[in-house]
């Protein structure tokens, strides 16, 4: 189970680089920061295919964009100068206590 955790990680990670590449894109207006995001994208799906083999859709995908949104609002904050106001802190604040309830205390995080 070690293994879809990792898969999970790297597949987070791609899809957060590949969004951070989608803001220095420019909407696809230049070349690196464009193939950036669609090779990103394809190893974050690819990653988060092979993970479902071991959880249920549901959980794999509320893991992978909530963290991937908790990601993208810290980078864009303190990278792009995006702030926040409260109410978005206790948003993320929510999805982050929505995951670890769902990997502490489910039981239908694994097969």
């Amino acid at each position: 189970m070690a293994k879809a955790y990792l898969f999970l990680v790297i597949a987070i990670a791609a899809e957060t680089v590949g969004t951070v590449a989608l803001q220095a894109s420019h909407q696809f207006s230049r070349l690196l920061p464009s193939i950036l995001v669609v090779v990103s994208y394809v190893i974050s799906f690819y990653f988060m295919a092979l993970v479902l083999r071991y959880m249920p859709v549901g959980i794999v995908y509320a893991i992978w964009s909530g963290l991937g949104i908790v990601f993208i609002a810290t980078i864009g904050y303190f990278a792009f100068g995006q702030r926040l106001d409260a109410p978005a802190f206790i948003g993320l604040t929510l999805i982050l206590a929505g995951i670890l309830i769902i990997h502490l205390f489910s039981t239908s995080a694994m097969h």
